[in-house]
């Protein structure tokens, strides 16, 4: 038997958390067109007769950070690199190549990694063959894997080139579990998703979701969160007119969260204004940042 921690790294938009729910076969992680939408390190399980491997999708590494939320998102990074056993290093294959290598040249990753060329299923075959050899040689490549995410070709081949890699051990967890984290996460993740679906400029990046209240009843769950902002001009946007948009978002997450919770669900939006969440130490651990 192999186990082990096998943790994604890439710039914001490579397709991480495509390639984490593709991986695990279940919408762990929500996506969007929009970069950073990831905010903390969501771990996905995969259990076969062979192999455990946990999986990690974490936030898109950035140079620079302007909040203390920037500070935790890659506080998370930073614990995914330190308990890793496997690492993917994740490529768009359209993306600036030398970006990449000076990225994961500087994460000094000292565990065997599988360098994996995504989105293959928009590239001309030239850009392709520019970006194996771009990368054929570097030392932190032990492995080459090409796939597309979004249509999961050529995942089947990054699993195989991962579980070589992993070390015998014994599994960390049951073999029907899937994540680590509570139902409650990936409600507020669903909510926020719907956010940054439908929300332009910089709303998305400003809103968390909190979800305060989740209750199972005898026919159903209810959940009562609460989306926060940081000015009233907000407030109003997610509202909308007649409040026809806060009930768009709850009315579309409420059908994405039934499917993930397999239950009928009552759903209860709020908004709330907190200036300045995002640099406030207090609130970021109120809201699991």
């Amino acid at each position: 038997m192999k186990a082990g921690f096998v943790n994604i790294f890439g710039k914001p938009n490579a397709g991480k958390s495509t390639l984490l729910n593709a991986l695990v076969g279940e919408k762990l992680a929500i996506v969007s067109p929009k970069v950073q939408t990831t905010r903390h390190r969501i771990k996905g399980i995969l259990t076969t007769d062979d192999y455990q491997i946990i999986l990690s999708d974490t936030p898109g590494i950035i140079s620079e950070t302007r909040y203390k939320l920037h500070d935790r998102m890659m506080g998370a990074v930073k614990s995914a690199l330190e308990d890793a056993d496997v690492g993917v290093l994740l490529v768009d294959v359209q993306d600036n190549l030398e970006e990449n290598d000076a990225l994961f040249s500087a994460l000094k990753l000292r565990v065997p990694c599988v360098l994996v060329l995504n989105k293959v299923d928009k590239a001309k075959k030239e850009t392709l063959e520019a970006a194996l050899e771009f990368f054929k040689d570097k030392p932190y490549a032990k492995r080459i894997v090409t796939l597309s995410a979004l249509t999961q070709n050529g995942v089947p081949a990054l699993l195989e080139a991962v579980a070589a890699l992993l070390p015998e051990g014994e599994p960390f967890f049951a073999e029907d579990e899937l994540t680590d984290l509570p139902e409650k996460f990936f409600v507020a993740e669903l909510v926020r998703e719907k956010i940054f679906q439908y929300l332009q400029d910089e709303i998305p990046y400003e809103a968390t979701v909190v979800v305060q209240e989740f209750k199972h009843k005898s026919s159903l769950i209810k959940i009562g969160a609460i989306i926060v902002v940081q000015r009233e001009s907000q407030k109003a946007i997610i509202l909308g007119e007649g409040g026809k948009m806060i009930k768009r978002i709850g009315s579309e997450a409420r059908t994405e969260i039934e499917k993930f919770l397999q239950s009928k669900v009552f759903l209860e939006l709020f908004v709330k204004v907190r200036p300045k969440w995002r640099e406030n130490d207090l609130l970021l651990r109120e809201y699991g940042y």
